[in-house]
């Protein structure tokens, strides 16, 4: 019995005409930005080997894959992130390429998402990757990139800027199990202040631990680095705190129109990321919309040692906004073509030269005319043009 022919996996959805047509708009206007900044596009294989994920730092859970086996026996997952495919293509095909190399892509990535949580488990991205180069520009290149973005869409939009470095130096000095890291990093990740706080009184009441409790506190605009610099009273976070004032107050002298703040709680996937983070969101949506950042070890891993920076779209959350702002309009085609009996092919040659000329031309399939006029009046098509063994008679529909 067929119980699952009806409906999709859960995590998964059906898009339907506006929604792939803003979809498509959506890919489209973020390729021209790309593009317009020198970036050339590159895809990976929707299948990739388990083992482009099972790095020495997991980046990815293998209960967050989709896991399948090949003719042979061996692991395979679907494409869950596009940066680590990328990694592998130019460790590889692109190791003797000049750099620094600039890359964009437009792919589904696919992962097991929490249940109840509402997110999809199939997300079409769209991001650039700069690899090859650890300078402030190359950064700046990539904030600049995201606001550009952001700003596209119309709405209003916020940028937040974070250093996982901060995080990571403070980590050294615990003196905790991985995994009461790791649980650290997630409350820090969900500002969840009363289960940190309980998690590190039971470490001890050291400077450490109190940093530690500031650190999702640590938000807002300017002020934040000052506040910072109180706090950790440390000679190497506070080159940190610099450089990210630097490229923060440089990304608020160019960009007026949008919120550009300082969060130093971004600590998401902190095995993944080395420095800058950075997290965009537009109004009307209630997730981020970007996300990317700084991971110059990622690409040794592959035996490769190159710095690399980079930022990541979700396509179907941007196209959502977009289409909220101004609904998408389906084009309505400027002729209806209607032919008798014996004349199909006359049609097909008479709609061929009006779409050379730009033109939106459906056939008609009643051989009812009375029936081909209320077609053409429920599309609110304006035009009919019959096709017989006489010649062609033009119809403006009213």
């Amino acid at each position: 019995m067929r119980r699952y022919d009806l409906i999709t996996p859960e995590g998964t959805r059906d898009y339907l005409f506006d929604e792939c047509y803003a979809k498509r708009e959506t890919e489209k206007k973020i390729h021209s930005i790309f593009k317009r900044m020198g970036y050339a596009e590159l895809i990976t294989p929707g299948l990739e080997f388990y083992d482009v994920f099972n790095l020495n730092s997991r980046y990815f859970p293998q209960e967050e894959l989709y896991k399948l086996t090949d003719n042979k026996g061996r692991l395979l997952v679907l494409r869950p992130d596009s940066t680590m495919p990328i990694a592998r293509v130019v460790a590889t095909r692109l190791k003797d390429a000049m750099l620094p190399l600039r890359l964009f892509y437009n792919q589904t990535v696919y992962r097991f998402e929490p249940s109840l949580k509402g997110r999809s488990d199939e997300i079409v991205q769209t991001g650039i990757e700069l690899l090859g180069s650890s300078s402030r520009m190359a950064d700046m290149e990539i904030i600049s990139a995201a606001v550009s973005v952001l700003s596209s869409v119309g709405a209003d939009y916020s940028l937040e800027l974070g250093d996982v470095g901060i995080f990571r130096e403070l980590m050294h000095r615990l003196n905790a199990t991985p995994a009461q890291k790791e649980e650290i990093r997630s409350l820090i990740e969900e500002k969840n202040y009363p289960a940190l706080n309980d998690l590190l009184d039971r470490m001890g009441d050291n400077k450490i631990t109190n940093a530690l409790k500031k650190l999702p506190t640590l938000f807002g605009g300017v002020e934040v680095f000052e506040k910072a610099s109180a706090l950790f009273q440390d000679a190497r976070i506070e080159m940190l705190l610099d450089h990210l004032k630097e490229l923060y107050l440089e990304v608020c002298e160019l960009n007026q129109n949008g919120r550009i703040t300082v969060d130093l709680g971004l600590v998401n996937k902190t095995d993944y990321y080395t420095g800058l983070v950075m997290k965009g969101y537009l109004a009307g949506c209630g997730e981020e919309v970007l996300a990317g950042g700084r991971y110059d070890k990622l690409l040794s891993e592959f035996g490769y040692d190159i710095p690399a920076v980079g930022m990541a779209v979700n396509v179907d959350a941007v196209a959502g906004v977009s289409a909220k702002l101004e609904k998408p309009q389906l084009r309505i085609p400027d002729v209806l073509i209607s032919a008798a009996e014996g004349c199909e092919a006359q049609a097909i040659a008479v709609a061929e030269e009006l779409r050379s000329e730009g033109k939106v031309v459906e056939h008609a399939l009643f051989s009812d005319l009375e029936l081909v006029r209320e077609y053409a009046r429920d599309r609110k098509i304006g035009k009919i043009i019959f096709v017989s063994e006489e010649g062609m008679e033009v119809d403006a529909n009213e």
